[in-house]
């Protein structure tokens, strides 16, 4: 069993930065991911990141979110810089471990105009 946590979310002005992070309960050797969810929409994938740390971002994030991963800590970050209100979100920490997903309870991220 694999626990997720997350952490770091709040309201924030257009423009500002937050960095979530996200802890395992046990040290993931697979992709860990990042989604998000907004109010009626969807929840769609942010980042990943590999084992290796080889990063892979949605288009709509490309250049101002950035995911990383200390595999020591078992904790995946994302920090989010230049966020817009169109950012505002559940975010989730998600990872598969032996062909299971795991999810993460979320942390919500507020942007305001």
């Amino acid at each position: 069993q694999v626990q997720l946590v997350e952490s770091g979310g709040g309201l924030v002005q257009a423009g500002e930065s937050l960095r979530l992070s996200c802890v395992a309960s046990g040290s993931i050797f697979s992709a860990m991911n990042w989604y998000r969810q907004a109010p009626g929409k969807q929840r769609e994938r942010v980042a990943t990141i590999s084992n290796g740390g080889t990063p892979n971002y949605a288009d709509s994030v490309k250049g101002r979110f950035t995911i990383s991963r200390d595999n020591a800590k078992n904790t995946v970050y994302l920090q989010m810089d230049g966020l817009k209100p169109e950012d505002t979100a559940v975010y989730y920490c998600n990872a598969w471990v032996l062909l299971r997903q795991y999810w993460g309870q979320g942390t919500q991220v507020t942007v305001s105009s």
